[in-house]
């Protein structure tokens, strides 16, 4: 074997490696550690196929941005210390709203795909080759990843950005019900007597 076949070998056991550690690590945040080797090292492996765009995509957005909106999520989630109290069932109230929001998107979805089905054709000097960075039209250049990220991958691009706003939802749902804490008497004395 010889040189890029061994890194590829290498970087894709550290690949399923770290991907198997995020979701069998017992705590959240040694999770996190396993996800930021997981980007780091599909970014080099970008860097291997000459896509230095790519690379720099992964860490930007994901490494420094995901990476963060899952650090808060855990922290947001960690922050309650007491128990939920019920309320009153809403559910009845907001299943008409939400059925007609998810007819819509349904609808929004069966015309994407049924555009997708019949794509515009593509003229052949627009292909990606592999060839030397910053040249165009070539795997990993900003015209590919443009042309691919809004042709061929909308629907899987948009259907992440809204994955990713629920989970900000359910946490913000989550964690917004715990009270702050509120000083006792005896405390708040105590910080009397301290800024006297």
């Amino acid at each position: 074997m010889d040189g890029p076949h061994v890194l590829f070998a290498v970087l894709a056991v550290l690949l399923v490696g770290s991907a198997i550690f995020v979701i069998s690590a017992r705590h959240p945040v040694y999770s996190v550690v396993g996800l930021l080797v997981n980007f780091l090292t599909l970014a080099t492996l970008f860097l291997s196929l000459n896509a230095e765009f790519l690379a720099v995509i992964q860490v930007v957005v994901y490494s420094g941005a995901i990476l963060i909106l899952f650090l808060f999520v855990i922290a947001l989630l960690s922050s309650g210390v007491r128990p939920f109290s019920v309320g009153p069932n809403r559910l009845p109230r907001i299943a008409g709203p939400f059925a007609i929001l998810g007819l819509i998107a349904l609808a929004g979805m069966l015309f994407v795909i049924v555009q997708a089905i019949t794509p515009a054709p593509i003229a052949s000097n627009e292909s990606s080759v592999l060839g030397h960075p910053g040249a165009a039209n070539v795997f990993g250049s900003v015209a590919d990843f443009g042309r691919s990220l809004f042709t061929t991958y909308l629907l899987p691009f948009e259907a992440t950005a809204f994955v990713l706003m629920i989970a900000v939802i359910g946490v913000i749902a989550l964690a917004g019900d715990v009270d702050p804490p509120r000083p006792t008497p005896k405390q708040r004395r105590e910080r009397e007597a301290i800024l006297k």
